[in-house]
């Protein structure tokens, strides 16, 4: 016991390091904090104060421990040894039993490294510790290792070396799954997606809206939607903003767009199907002809293409060593946007062997059919359908004026699969009444939607994009979980 007590006498480091006192915002001494990116070789010598995870520790005898410390998708070597009245034996070896992922906050010094550090993204300087503390340890076991999470999917698993990370696993444990390399990667592109939306339709003279999601009438089919209680009634969970969009034109907002939620009551369990996803939508004006809307759509998803290659080329690099694809490809310049009508599509099939008896919708398998087909020929993975049968689309899309049969409608596609449905809408109410009957649809059920066209509305079109595809088909994740934060699918509510 007097052994004891002399040995934790002799540590001359104890103010240096240890357990904090759980943070309640005690202080704000304004004492400046270094991001590990912005650290290099430009830095040596500089004292800094960083708050980082243990990625990894390597204890080195009783003297010298090496931490890997990680923020978000940057990583820096960190070196604890005993030193004269600095650092001591006891120091060195709590530091050494910190576990994986605690939360640390670190005061050093940066000294250049003569040689480069592999197990760093920052690989050109390492910090001397001087003082450890920890702020927040870790309570259970964790379940699984990063490095297995962060694996190339392709590579093959080798027994006692690695174990491949399902994706049921990664989403039973989502909050640790999103700290690997690619998964923060990911998310910082589907920021990006986002943003380049936003900034090209505020641009165009778009302004963003906010619809309610609560709704008091199924906007499509009542077979998709999802029913909530509501005081003594019923309400339905959106599944568009296509009512409010088509109601703002009417109110005269001219060009409009959202960014928000959208639920969709299919039971479909498939890699590209969600039960809630994030819905881009846009509506306008239409002058003179319903490409108008199509054109700028097409110019929209060009310039988000354009701004994801130029400008996050380091993220996609990072999905791609995990994830393994071709560079996603579109058409630029006077050549412009492949473009088919479907009659044209439906031939392209029909060449390929497809029954023409079996196409009167181009279902999953034939769209991705098409995908290849599109890209063997023109080396696209980017196309555009027109000119969509009306018996596939919903009851507001505006025929075509020459063949009653057909409609005033688009599709999108990205590697195969679409990924934005819009047309041109009925403005015209009795016109409109008309439709929703002919589709099953009561138009008193309607009356507040109807109502808004019958004091006058523009001609007018738009379209819907489900954000999580996009960037699913851009890095070719192959599953639309792993473009959803906390994906909601008819197996999923948690976590």
């Amino acid at each position: 016991m007097e052994q004891a007590r002399a040995a934790a006498d002799d540590d001359y480091a104890a103010g240096r390091y240890g357990k904090l006192p759980m943070h309640q915002s005690q202080s704000r001494p304004g004492r400046k904090r270094t991001d590990i990116f912005t650290l290099s070789a430009q830095n040596d010598g500089e004292k800094v104060l960083i708050r980082a995870r243990v990625q990894t520790s390597r204890l080195q005898g009783n003297k010298m421990v090496f931490l890997n410390l990680r923020q978000r998708t940057s990583t820096v070597q960190a070196l604890l040894q005993v030193t004269g009245e600095l650092v001591s034996k006891q120091m060195v070896k709590w530091a050494g039993s910190l576990a994986d992922e605690s939360i640390v906050l670190v005061e050093g010094t940066v000294k250049k490294s003569p040689e480069p550090i592999k197990s760093a993204t920052v690989d050109d300087v390492e910090i001397h510790i001087s003082e450890l503390w920890l702020l927040a340890g870790i309570e259970n076991r964790l379940p699984f290792s990063l490095e297995d999470a962060g694996r190339s999917e392709s590579a093959p698993e080798v027994e006692g070396q690695f174990n491949r990370v399902l994706l049921d696993t990664r989403l039973n444990n989502r909050v640790f799954d999103l700290r690997t390399v690619t998964n923060q990667a990911i998310f910082k592109l589907q920021h990006a997606i986002g943003d380049f939306f936003r900034s090209y339709l505020d641009n165009s003279g778009f302004i963003e809206i906010h619809s309610p999601k609560l709704q008091g009438a199924a906007t499509e089919s009542g077979a998709s939607v999802f029913k909530v209680d509501y005081f003594k009634g019923n309400a339905y969970l959106a599944q568009s903003p296509q009512l409010a969009k088509q109601m703002a034109i009417a109110a005269d907002f001219e060009r409009v767009y959202e960014i928000g939620p959208v639920f969709r009551a299919e039971d479909s369990n498939t890699h590209r199907h969600l039960t809630e996803f994030v819905g881009l939508d846009l509506e306008m004006t239409i002058e003179e002809h319903y490409h108008e809307v199509r054109d700028l759509l097409d110019g929209m998803f060009k310039a988000i293409f354009r701004g994801l290659k130029e400008q996050y080329a380091k993220e996609i690099a990072v999905v791609g060593r995990q994830f393994e694809a071709e560079e996603f490809k579109w058409r630029e310049g006077p050549e412009g946007t492949l473009v088919f009508t479907f009659k044209e599509a439906v031939d392209l099939l029909v060449e390929d062997g497809v029954d023409r008896e079996t196409l009167d919708d181009i279902n999953t398998e034939n769209e991705k059919r098409l995908g290849r087909l599109v890209k063997a020929k023109y080396d696209t993975d980017y196309f555009i359908i027109d000119k969509f049968p009306l018996a596939l689309r919903p009851f507001y899309t505006m025929p075509d004026p020459e063949d009653p049969a057909l409609s005033n409608s688009y599709d999108f596609f990205m590697r195969g699969e679409e990924i934005l449905s819009g047309a041109q809408r009925i403005h015209d109410p009795e016109f409109l009444s008309q439709q929703m009957r002919t589709k099953g649809v009561d138009p008193e059920s309607m009356k507040g939607y109807l109502d808004g066209f019958r004091m006058g509305c523009p001609p007018h079109g738009g379209g819907g994009i489900g954000l999580e595809r996009v960037l699913m088909l851009f890095l070719k994740l192959n599953n639309i979980r792993r473009a959803s934060l906390f994906p909601r699918d008819p197996k999923r509510l948690e976590p």
